[in-house]
């Protein structure tokens, strides 16, 4: 496994704050991340969310979860990317302004969370596979797309949602924790993408057991 460059070696002991999340409790009110944030290269943004804070608030219920796993989708010129054919009905939100919430369906059942990212009229988005409850939930609640925005009661209601507002219903925030170690790979399940599928465009917390893919095998150094 690689562990990108600025991470420390990931830790498996039981006094991990990676491996015992709910020592690890944000405190207080936490504040949505700025649009500056989004409005960067999607990789660099996508290398950026492992270890924020995944906040949703639902009436006077709020849930928090760190998030673990993304995977970095580029635009027009990524065979993988929704925004491949350009700005279609399903895909223009892609394209801008960056910190808004995509949501779409995977065979007309699975929700699937994305975050715009780039300048605004640039395609790009992450895709948000898995976060690690920060309450007294399994640690695999959250772990995968589909369950991930299950457990959080996200649809395609919450699509167009702003993420930086100070009364956004879903967010992230950086609650201070030192980053985390993390490792890259190739993306999961997008095998007809060509050469564009051996990419090492998904990162994730390494060894973390909320992470829904393979957790140590990595190959890309940065």
């Amino acid at each position: 496994m690689a562990v990108l460059a600025g991470s420390s070696a990931p830790s498996t002991g039981r006094g991990s704050c990676w491996e015992i999340e709910r020592q690890v409790q944000a405190r207080g009110a936490l504040a949505p991340l700025p649009r500056t944030f989004y409005a960067r290269p999607t990789e660099t943004v996508a290398r950026d969310l492992p270890g924020k804070i995944l906040v949703r608030r639902r009436g006077r219920r709020e849930q928090r979860a760190r998030i673990v796993e993304v995977e970095a989708y580029l635009g027009e010129r990524d065979a993988a990317s929704h925004a491949r054919h350009g700005p279609t009905p399903r895909a223009a939100m892609m394209f801008g302004p960056p910190g808004f919430l995509y949501v779409y369906l995977v065979y007309g059942m699975h929700h699937c969370m994305n975050f715009v990212t780039e300048m605004d009229g640039v395609a790009g988005a992450v895709l948000i596979r898995a976060a690690a409850p920060l309450d007294d939930r399994d640690a695999h609640a959250l772990r995968g797309p589909g369950r991930l925005c299950l457990g959080l009661g996200v649809t395609l209601r919450d699509k167009g949602r702003d993420l930086t507002s100070s009364a956004a219903r879903l967010y992230v925030a950086d609650d201070g924790e030192p980053p985390p170690p993390i490792a890259r790979s190739p993306r999961i399940g997008v095998d007809y993408a060509g050469a564009w599928a051996a990419r090492h465009l998904r990162f994730f917390v390494a060894g973390h057991r909320s992470v829904s893919g393979p957790r140590r095998r990595s190959s890309s150094h940065t």
